[in-house]
């Protein structure tokens, strides 16, 4: 599955979440340890889902950018 994340900058380091999977968030102190530890936390939270049983929600978030 391919699920839209965002990314952040904070004060110091940044951060990434999915908003298909609520919950699933990651840290680092560059964008590229990001998506390495964004990548990781999806797997993890997936493979949590289904160890409880639960449904794995499908990706329906779009990411774009708009210029004004």
């Amino acid at each position: 599955m391919r699920y839209a994340v965002v990314i952040e900058q904070a004060e110091g380091n940044y951060s990434a979440y999915v908003p298909d999977l609520p919950g699933c968030v990651a840290t680092a102190d560059s964008v590229a340890a990001v998506e390495t530890e964004i990548r990781d936390a999806i797997r993890f939270h997936i493979d949590g889902l289904k160890e409880d049983g639960l449904p794995v929600p499908a990706a329906t978030s779009v990411a774009d950018y708009v210029e004004t």
